[in-house]
């Protein structure tokens, strides 16, 4: 038998460590080559996603310009001024239509979507067709001025306008059925190559072993053979390439998830868009309506002035009503857009809602059964005007619940909580005002989501989202918090938790636009000297003819300029000032005046407080637009009295 040499041990050793490097090379190869068709599948169904938010943006961007198209020549047809309304109302009907065109091209390679935009051509010409008698009637002067035929056609429930808007409801709901596929089709690509990442990681270690290994062969074949160390060497090297094609696979993944992060953000940006889109519409039809009754009352008052007095009363009244319905949708997204300071007053819940059965009775209807349980005796310091519209605003939500037939119950108790019982509320006395009703109850996910700004399950044009947020944000500012307790089918209870007596009283006295007047502990000086400054002439004139029927002295500027130089001529008691004016603003002229005039009684009229301006408005009295002439009595004589009191 022929003997084996020595050597043959080495070469298998070469050929096996030969062979598991091609074999880590193919398997390295591979799990790359399955990373970058993940990717490239994952970029697919993000180009997907971005396309249907680019078409789901453009619906609702032609929804928002139809709806202040249509606005715009309801303002034209009003008479309100036709040199603005009327351009803007052309201008954005012709934007329509670009945007229209935009969209056939955005979904060109989608068959059934291009065959819905073009019906939502056919009906955007349809509709104009409706619209433009109105248009040419009020630009004519013909008729009414073609208040009319824009009734006609906008109170109208079937027909181009109302098939134009679900018409885009419909391609806007497709739009999203595909971003939803593409969002599932992305989770899965992602998951796919955080998961072949983890692998890569396992193959680096197994590598790395592999590689120390071979160091320890080579290190044992460096004594028979100088061929062998030198194969080892080149494997070494081999397996150093291949860690770092592995360290920059990483890399690349890692840049790659915060591509996807940037996308994410992307998309929750767009989403709030199609919310304040969806709420857009949604005022615009409440602003209509309540338009509508305002128009109409006039107009009919104004027809029947020779007629019986009781008939035009009551015309006058139900316009009256109509705007003060629109005063408060303006109040309620003020409040939503920016903390508006509270009054706070001591308060008996108990009293409170006593006095608030009769409003509530009127306001539910008939068929709406109204109980009220005063268990408790804490007294409570928060702004009772606010505590009213939140309890107003849930008795409507369970009227709208239980399909307006059942019975809300409003229950008062005194607690004592302790720390973290009630959400994040600080352990102490607490009166809690449950309201509860017996409709159809929230899911666990409604719940979840009630707060939720611009959340509704309401039907559109009947509920902005905004009733429960602002409720929220009241709770939190005067230290409470908020609690909902639902099961479906059964029913739904929200409390509120406001501390025993624990508030601080509000450094800018609000005067409530529709308030009734209260004029037993206010003090006017009739005659006083009056000087307005109000740059839009319509409420000037008013303001000024309001204030002259209170034997006021009245002059007004439609500037901060003019207002200068009126002091500069004679001197005023008091100074009525708009807060956001062209050029010097309200709080600007305000300070100008009081270093030279430090006397002088101030009360600021606006219908926003924007942002930095709030702390320019403390000590001063503030009148909400749009207001009566009783309001504006009580703001003139509670200004008058606070600069006599300071001057005392």
């Amino acid at each position: 038998m022929r003997a084996i040499p020595e050597d043959s041990g080495f070469d298998w050793r070469r050929v096996g460590a030969a062979a598991g490097a091609t074999l880590a090379a193919l398997i390295l190869l591979g799990m790359v080559l399955l990373v970058a068709m993940s990717n490239r599948a994952r970029d697919q169904a993000l180009e997907r996603e971005r396309h249907a938010y680019d078409v789901t943006l453009l619906v609702r961007t032609v929804d928002a310009t139809l709806a202040r198209s249509e606005a715009a020549l309801g303002r034209f047809v009003l008479d309100e001024d036709r040199q603005v309304s009327g351009p803007i109302y052309a201008n954005e009907w012709r934007l329509a239509g670009t945007q229209i065109s935009q969209l056939e091209r955005l979904v060109r390679n989608d068959p059934v979507q291009i065959s819905r935009v073009r019906q939502v051509r056919e009906l955007y010409t349809a509709r104009g067709a409706q619209l433009t008698p109105a248009a040419r009637a009020a630009a004519n002067g013909e008729g009414e001025g073609g208040l009319v035929l824009f009734f006609i056609v906008s109170k109208g429930r079937e027909g181009p306008g109302p098939a134009l808007r679900a018409k885009l409801s419909e391609i806007a709901s497709s739009e999203r059925e595909v971003l939803r596929n593409s969002m599932e089709q992305t989770e899965f690509f992602s998951a796919q190559a955080d998961r072949l990442t983890d692998y890569l990681s396992w193959l680096g270690v197994v590598l790395g072993g592999a590689a120390i290994l071979l160091g320890f062969l080579a290190v044992q074949s460096i004594r028979q053979n100088l061929i062998a160390r030198r194969e080892a060497e080149t494997l070494e090297h081999a397996v150093a390439l291949r860690t770092q094609e592995l360290s920059a696979a990483n890399q690349a993944l890692l840049t790659e998830a915060e591509e996807r992060e940037a996308a994410e953000a992307q998309l929750r940006q767009i989403q709030k868009m199609e919310a304040v889109g969806q709420l857009t519409g949604g005022i615009a039809h409440d602003f209509n309506n309540m338009l509508a009754v305002v128009v109409g009352g006039i107009d009919l008052a104004r027809r029947r002035l020779g007629g019986p007095k009781r008939e035009v009363m009551q015309h006058l009244n139900n316009a009256m009503d109509g705007a003060t319905r629109a005063a408060s949708l303006t109040r309620r997204l003020l409040s939503f857009a920016r903390a508006e300071p509270l009054l706070p007053a001591p308060v008996q819940p108990a009293e409170l809602i006593s006095g608030l059965t009769d409003l509530l009775d009127r306001t539910l209807g008939e068929r709406i059964s109204v109980k009220v349980q005063a268990n408790g005796q804490w007294p409570i310091f928060v702004d009772p005007h606010q505590l009213e519209n939140a309890l107003l605003n849930l008795a409507v939500n369970g009227r709208d619940a239980m399909d307006g037939e059942g019975v809300i119950t409003i229950a008062t108790s005194d607690v004592a909580l302790h720390e973290g019982e009630v959400a994040g509320l600080p352990a102490g006395d607490y009166v809690r005002i449950a309201v509860a009703d017996t409709g159809i109850g929230m899911t666990e996910e409604v719940q979840r989501r009630a707060f939720e700004p611009f959340f509704t399950t309401k039907e559109v044009g009947k509920g902005t989202g905004l009733g429960l947020s602002q409720i929220f944000g009241f709770a939190r500012q005067s230290g409470g918090e908020v609690a909902i307790d639902s099961a479906v089918g059964v029913g739904t209870v929200v409390s509120l938790y406001l501390p025993r007596g624990q508030a601080q009283a509000a450094e800018v006295r609000m005067h409530p636009a529709m308030s009734q007047p209260s004029r037993g502990d206010l003090s006017a000086r009739s005659g006083a000297r009056i000087l307005l400054v109000e740059d839009d002439p319509r409420v000037r004139g008013a303001t000024v003819e309001a204030l002259e029927d209170l034997d006021y002295q009245p002059v007004a500027c439609a500037n901060a300029e003019e207002a200068l130089s009126a002091f500069e001529e004679r001197e005023f008691d008091l100074v009525i000032s708009d807060v956001i004016m062209p050029g010097m603003t309200g709080p600007e002229l305000i300070r100008n005046l009081k270093r030279r005039f430090p006397e002088v009684a101030v009360l600021f009229v606006t219908g926003y407080v924007g942002e930095g301006e709030g702390d320019d408005l403390k000590g001063y009295e503030l009148l909400r637009k749009p207001f009566t002439v009783g309001a504006l009595e009580d703001a003139v004589a509670a200004a008058l009295g606070r600069a006599e009191v300071r001057a005392a």
